[in-house]
């Protein structure tokens, strides 16, 4: 009997610490531009999970914002020819472009640009692989 008033006693006391639901205001969105890279397998055009995941957050960081603007940036590495460089970057930007409509991003004109391999050697001639990536700049507006 003793642990029932006990119980009830702590319950009281619980139920009145912490915020009301009246007493909790949401934050506006920071509505501040962001660029987010999307990272490939040698020769793919293949989006990741992990990319999927990252485009999600994309998604929810523009939430409750006007998109003015998202450029997709197709790159590629140096190894292969040029040209067959230029469409993989082509092909990578046309992918993430798909990817970011399905993760639920605003319904926008993408801007979608393909550097191929250019940029992807240093000023000594060594190879840059983490140039085989798409990289999403979202210009934000402000809230909506």
């Amino acid at each position: 009997m003793w642990a029932v008033g006990v119980a009830a006693i702590a319950v009281a006391g619980c139920a009145s610490l912490g915020p009301k639901r009246s007493d909790i205001v949401q934050a506006a969105p920071s509505c501040q531009d962001f660029t987010v890279s999307i990272y490939f397998e040698r020769d793919s055009t293949q989006v990741t999970r992990e990319a999927r995941a990252v485009l999600r957050g994309a998604s929810g960081m523009a939430a409750g914002c006007k998109v003015d603007k998202v450029t997709v940036t197709g790159l590629a590495d140096a190894v292969g020819a040029a040209n067959v460089n230029l469409q993989l970057s082509r092909d990578r930007a046309q992918a993430v472009e798909q990817a970011l409509a399905r993760a639920g991003f605003p319904t926008i004109e993408f801007s979608t640009a393909a550097v191929g391999d250019a940029g992807a050697t240093t000023s000594d001639g060594q190879a840059r692989p983490l140039r085989r990536r798409t990289d999403v700049a979202v210009d934000l507006g402000g809230p909506l």
